[in-house]
């Protein structure tokens, strides 16, 4: 069909900053083309998937699509730097791998992460958040993003890493350059986009390095020591372009995400006073309420797959070597799946969000994501007795990983006891 939107909407990161997250330009795809292709100005062409049950397919075919060439619609400049055999080719991470290799690797930290190791950080993911609202004190204004959302799950991951404060701070800052590094306000310093991209990934490169070589020499019972001594199912050690592309991975990819999870729940709680009333009177909903943050948030909005043979998707025939665009966020939003896709409900059960992926790529650190949220909204529950938005929101200049920059609250919190 004719597009009669904008492509770039889709896909451009400086769309995102000023609108945020195109979902009536999704809404009308899904209702007419599920399946389009689509040719933006910055990017390569690529096939947008827009219905949860077409993603929920591609992702159970790994056979068909393929994330080798890695989960990110690369841009016509970083097409061109990898072309060049920078970094960025060099660096693998889990996400850019098939099984079985990548079911390999996964096992090397799965264990890490099941519920019940999960658990014992029931009550330092507690004390996390009490910590982060006392630094409110009783009542004021300030940016909830920054005093609060990226706070909280960092200190929860740099707990499990095993990292001091000052790591945590320099992780902050290498983290925002990495995923919104065409924002000018989070973006590394500097004209030559690509040479700040090498001078970020060297800086990664040594905090991993003095981390790994730390680890090798004092190893403990955290995540950092778990990978800088991995083994494989033969025994042999994780290559050492493997164990810096889990590092890169689980040190980043742990708290943006919940980040942006945190403060676009914050947001729709402010936006709908009757689901904060009602999360406020029954702190229970502290479950169900976080499975609709991550659905409404989607933070990964969206992951790429790679065609190895010729095939059809919703009636569209694709050849091998294309690519598509699996937009989650839109999937978050399908009325074949959700009643009142556009209403944000924090009883809304069952919820079959797709906000951690599916199939072979499901997210490795999804109980921790969720326990992390789980913690702070509860206790905001517990404490809050009035919070509003106290100037407008903003939004970072990203279109993978989607979210606020800002958001302006006003607060009164109850002290505990």
């Amino acid at each position: 069909m004719a597009l009669d939107f904008d492509p770039n909407d889709l896909i451009t990161p400086n769309n995102y900053g000023v609108n945020g997250q195109p979902h009536e330009v999704w809404t009308k795809l899904r209702r007419e083309a599920p399946v389009q292709y689509v040719e933006p100005d910055t990017h390569p062409p690529f096939y947008a998937i827009t219905k949860h049950a077409d993603i929920m397919a591609i992702s159970n075919k790994p056979e068909i699509f393929s994330n080798l060439a890695g989960p990110m619609l690369l841009d016509n400049r970083q097409l061109h730097a990898r072309e060049e055999g920078d970094a960025f080719g060099r660096m693998r991470t889990i996400i850019e791998m098939d099984p079985p290799e990548h079911r390999d690797f996964r096992k090397v930290a799965s264990g890490f992460f099941t519920p019940r190791s999960i658990h014992r950080l029931d009550e330092i993911v507690a004390e996390c958040a009490k910590g982060q609202i006392d630094k409110l004190g009783e009542e004021g204004e300030t940016d909830f993003v920054e005093s609060i959302a990226q706070r909280h799950p960092l200190r929860v991951l740099s707990t499990i890493l095993g990292i001091g404060p000052d790591d945590e701070d320099l992780l902050l800052e290498l983290t925002q350059q990495l995923f919104a590094g065409d924002d000018p306000d989070l973006q590394r310093e500097g004209e030559d986009r690509e040479a700040a991209t090498q001078s970020l990934l060297a800086d990664f490169g040594a905090l991993f390095t003095r981390i790994i070589e730390d680890r090798r020499a004092n190893p403990g019972d955290d995540l950092a020591s778990l990978l800088a001594n991995a083994k494989m199912a033969d025994g042999s050690p994780m290559g050492p372009m493997e164990t810096f592309g889990y590092y890169l991975i689980v040190f980043t990819a742990g708290h943006d995400t919940t980040r942006n999870a945190i403060s676009g729940g914050m947001q729709a709680l402010l936006e709908n006073p009757d689901q904060m009333a009602k999360l406020c009177a029954n702190p229970s909903l502290e479950k169900t309420a976080v499975e609709e943050v991550i659905r409404w948030t989607s933070p990964v909005n969206y992951m790429k797959r790679n065609l190895l043979v010729d095939a059809e998707v919703g009636g569209v025939k694709m050849k091998a070597g294309e690519d598509l665009v699996m937009f989650y966020a839109s999937a978050n939003r399908d009325d074949d799946v959700f009643e009142n896709p556009f209403q944000f409900d924090v009883t809304r059960h069952p919820n079959r969000h797709l906000g951690f992926g599916t199939g072979e790529h499901f997210c490795l650190g999804a109980h921790v994501a969720r326990l992390s949220s789980r913690a702070l909204f509860l206790e905001l529950a517990n404490r809050v007795d009035t919070i509003e938005l106290a100037g407008d929101p903003t939004h970072i200049a990203s279109s993978f990983v989607a979210g606020l920059k800002t958001l302006p609250i006003r607060y009164k919190i109850r002290p505990t006891a």
